[in-house]
């Protein structure tokens, strides 16, 4: 996670670069203690279906096209375990009334392996409790190896301590998250190990030893179908180069050199395991702020892009805050730039954060965005409170420990991100926009499956009930009619024969 954070000399210069719904999805075999792998148990029914795509498109086993909307859930502190923090059954439930299908969920390296070569099971049957409560209400979880500013000693979290390797240097100056990327050579020196492979203390070699634990996780999750896929690290940070990434082009020498090749090196780990599910890999830190990337394409087929976008502008002077327009200018061409990585190396698009703010300006403006680019997302965050955050109340949640009622849900902030989208297409989108001043959502498609035929007719758009269109809302749709019940929050359309094309209108 990034967060925007008031002033330090290196984030202004930064600053200068510019269920998948139950009702319509068929129900398969899930997986034994919670659906985790096949071996561990005997199947049971699952209430989501393994996702696939088809270029920027994930895709359902009925070929259909699958938008999700979603949020982060990560515990940043120890022992770094979500169900421990608080996140539960009445969590997931919350979420699926209000609409929201995907988590991503954040797996903390340090511990899951504590020592090198040691594994935590007990931890990855903690996260597997929390993928199957989540997919019994419809809700896909993307497993991110998490990290910010590598760990506790640089201020963050993420890599066990003995996979420290920094010469020694003092962990100065402590500018805090996300200062301390910019400022600490320390913790530069760091990241310069990992990229470069190096050996450990204990003579592990630091991308040797991550693509391991990878291959572990990989191994115990595969066959669960709950899982969307895995996000192979959080924010790669760039270490020392950091300055070369500056310009609109990014850094093309340290994607090419270093981030491209960790890629291709944690995939062969992974499908050493499991050949299966998504992988989605991730730019350089610098991309979130609008820089491009020169990834390349990982020659995998089931390969995913997860981005962040978050406005550049605002981490500078407080004297002077960014303008709407320069931030609207900002993400949206980080959106952009990421359509083009997608038509670049054909791979799946899933924005996996943004926001981390209480500005309502802010999210609707992204949410809007995103609708333009037709892209899933993931909000940070479900609840705030983490020691890298620069504001603590960010989440819809306040606290975890409580239920997701009352005056514990911030109903404005919610109100804003519960919009009405496209959950499953029987067909491929070609735009949809929610006008929060009309209250009028508007959807249109064509009829032709992303990837040939498909084997289903039937659309579902998520409906907010409660929100700005309410329980009695109007629909006009052409190519398609309704199958649902008036005024349910998933409203279904079937295809009607011979129709190349659907528009759909949505009024209160």
């Amino acid at each position: 996670m990034l967060l925007r954070r008031r002033p330090v000399a290196a984030l202004a210069a930064l600053a200068l670069a510019a269920g998948a719904v139950a009702a319509a999805v068929p129900s398969s075999a899930g997986n034994g203690h919670g659906r985790g792998p096949k071996h561990r148990g005997q199947p049971e029914p699952s209430v989501v279906s393994p996702l696939s795509h088809s270029g920027r498109w994930l895709t359902d086993n009925q070929g259909r096209v699958v938008v999700l909307h979603g949020f982060n859930m990560v515990a940043k502190l120890p022992p770094y375990d979500v169900q421990q923090a608080g996140f539960g059954a009445d969590d997931a439930a919350f979420l699926q009334q209000h609409g929201f299908t995907t988590i991503r969920l954040g797996v903390i390296w340090k511990r899951l392996e504590p020592s090198p070569g040691i594994f935590d099971d007990g931890y990855l049957k903690s996260v597997a409790a929390t993928v199957a409560t989540l997919a019994d209400h419809g809700i896909y979880s993307l497993l991110d190896f998490h990290q910010d500013m590598w760990n506790e000693k640089f201020q963050g979290e993420g890599a066990p301590d003995w996979a420290v390797v920094d010469d020694g240097l003092p962990a100065d100056p402590p500018a805090g998250f996300p200062g301390n990327y910019f400022a600490m050579p320390a913790l530069w020196r760091a990241f310069d190990h990992f990229w470069n492979n190096d050996a450990t203390k204990s003579g592990v070699r630091l991308q040797d030893a991550y693509a391991a634990a990878w291959r572990h996780v990989a191994t115990y999750f595969r066959g669960d179908d709950a899982v969307l896929g895995y996000d192979l690290l959080n924010e790669p940070f760039p270490g020392s180069q950091w300055y070369s990434c500056l310009s609109p082009a990014g850094c093309p020498v340290f994607d090419k050199q270093y981030l491209a090749p960790f890629v291709t090196k944690m995939l062969k780990a992974v499908r050493s395991a499991d050949r299966e599910h998504l992988v989605f890999y991730e730019p350089q830190l610098s991309f979130d702020f609008s820089a491009g990337t020169s990834i390349g394409d990982p020659g995998d087929a089931l390969t995913g892009f997860a981005f962040h976008a978050y406005c550049a502008a605002a981490v500078g002077a407080p004297e002077t805050p960014p303008t709407r327009a320069a931030c609207d200018q900002v993400e949206d061409r980080t959106l952009s730039n990421a359509d083009q990585q997608s038509s670049t190396s054909g791979d799946a698009l899933l924005l996996t954060e943004w926001g981390a703010t209480d500005d309502p300006q802010e999210l609707s403006s992204v949410a809007a965005d995103a609708d333009r680019h037709m892209d899933s997302w993931q909000e940070w965050t479900y609840v705030g409170g983490d020691p890298s955050a620069a504001k603590p109340t960010e989440g819809i949640i306040r606290d975890l420990h409580k239920p997701p009622t009352g005056t514990n849900v911030k109903w404005d902030k919610l109100a804003i991100l519960e919009r009405p989208y496209p959950q499953v297409v029987a067909g491929t989108p070609t735009s949809w926009s929610f006008d929060t001043a009309a209250r009028t959502f508007s959807f249109s498609y064509s009829t032709h499956g992303v990837s040939g035929a498909l084997r289903s007719s039937l659309t579902v758009v998520y409906i907010p009930t409660t929100g700005l269109l309410g329980h009695s809302y109007h629909v006009i749709v052409g190519g398609a009619h309704v199958v649902s019940a008036p005024g349910a929050s998933r409203l279904v359309l079937r295809t009607l024969p011979g129709a190349s094309s659907v528009k759909v209108t949505v009024l209160p």
